[in-house]
């Protein structure tokens, strides 16, 4: 089939060329709408689609093997619609033994079945994301993420991204369909994708009827609660209403739903072992997905950013850890945070492999370089290099400026200048 039209390219897809290289099939997995139809097209040579095919669906009630014939990598759209197609094609591989025959895509994870096999030795799982600011066109990608894990980066990038832009980018996100929308229709839409997982996708995931109001309200909590540790205990607490009883468990099942959307993606803390007597914290931070959709849950817009530059930076913070998503899985990476009990917090620890690590504070303004550069020095002595490794960079990531090595030896990279 031909490629898709005016496509663009994605980070993911030199990862999803060489998954397909080695394993019989992918499963591309991500939220909705961050484009992972678009991006299987591109690298498949037939598909079917099973959100839009009706008679895919009746080829599958007479003999699933109907819907896996064709040319190879054929795409699999929205399999979970389907999750008898799971154990047909971990069979097909087996047959074939061929690399490449299938990619899937899947939005929702469906429920736990005993009788599907898991996959392994034959599925290799890759996950999008919405896009980066380098994939969306706002950023040179100039300073590498992997170059800087490799000690190879330069300096000289500048990025001049003004902060009402800045404001504008974490509200409209990294969704590719917005890619020829102006920004307020961009938040419209992206309002109705959350009115959709209130009333729609949460009840679609695991049967349950849930009271969209109370999802709203939860929704709005995390909203207001990106970026940072707080407990579930504190977002139930915060998201019920003054005749409302919203319960952790309640909320918890929520979370778990939200989950397996894809819709929310939580930060694990990272735990090295440490020189000093400090005591790691071990509670996530919480982030949806993409920080648009923290925006959309409390209906505000760029001018509330601006009033309110506190809750900013905690969302400009939310879209850097997306970007460092996107591009340290392409580096074989994770992304974590630190924070211990005296206090001490990094915003992001990106490890590729242990002895192979990087910290980086996260500031949106200039004026806190200095803050941040003392901070990542103090918990850099704090860590146990003889067991973990020397860290391969220490480094503020900023709104705009330019990107250079202190004399201290932490870097300043702009976010507009951050790449892969």
């Amino acid at each position: 089939m031909p490629q898709a039209r005016n496509y663009r390219p994605r980070v993911a897809d030199g990862e999803l060329a060489d998954r397909l290289a080695s394993a019989g099939a992918v499963l591309l997995e991500g939220a909705r709408a961050c484009g992972k139809t678009e991006t299987g097209r591109y690298a498949a040579a037939s598909e079917v689609l099973l959100d839009v095919d009706r008679t895919a669906h009746e080829a599958i009630a007479v003999d699933p093997a109907f819907v896996l014939a064709g040319a190879t990598p054929r795409l699999i759209d929205e399999w979970q619609l389907a999750p008898v197609l799971w154990n047909h094609v971990r069979r097909a591989v087996d047959e074939r033994r061929a690399s490449g025959q299938f990619i899937l895509t899947g939005s929702a994870v469906p429920p736990d079945d005993k009788t599907r096999h898991s996959g392994a030795g034959r599925v290799s799982r890759l996950r999008l994301r919405p896009m980066s600011l380098s994939e969306l066109g706002h950023s040179s990608g100039e300073i590498s993420l992997t170059a800087l894990l490799d000690g190879e980066a330069t300096t000289g990038a500048t990025a001049d991204l003004a902060v009402e832009a800045l404001a504008e980018l974490v509200c409209v996100g990294g969704w590719p369909g917005h890619l020829q929308s102006v920004a307020r229709a961009a938040m419209m839409a992206n309002q109705d994708y959350l009115e959709d997982v209130c009333r729609v996708d949460l009840e679609r995931v695991d049967g349950v009827q849930r009271d969209p109001q109370r999802v709203r309200r939860f929704l709005q909590s995390l909203g207001r609660n990106v970026a940072t540790c707080a407990s579930l205990a504190t977002i139930t607490r915060d998201a019920n209403g003054p005749d409302d009883h919203l319960t952790p468990v309640t909320a918890g099942g929520y979370l778990a739903a939200l989950e397996r959307l894809m819709v929310v993606e939580d930060q694990p803390p990272w735990a090295p072992r440490l020189r000093s007597r400090s005591r790691l914290r071990t509670a996530p931070k919480r982030h949806f997905v993409d920080p648009s959709l923290a925006v959309a849950a409390l209906g505000v817009g760029p001018d509330r950013l601006l009033k309110d530059f506190a809750w900013f930076g905690f969302l400009f913070e939310s879209m850097v850890v997306r970007d460092l998503r996107v591009y340290a899985q392409a580096a074989g990476a994770r992304v974590y945070h630190y924070r211990d009990n005296t206090g001490l917090e990094v915003d992001a620890i990106v490890e590729a492999e242990p002895g192979r690590w990087a910290g980086f504070e996260i500031k949106l303004g200039v004026g806190r370089v200095d803050e941040a550069a003392a901070n990542l020095l103090q918990f850099a002595q704090r860590v146990d290099t003889a067991a973990v490794g020397e860290p391969a960079v220490l480094g503020v990531i900023v709104g705009s400026g330019y990107g250079y090595r202190r004399r201290d030896g932490v870097w300043v990279i702009p976010c507009g200048a951050l790449g892969p």
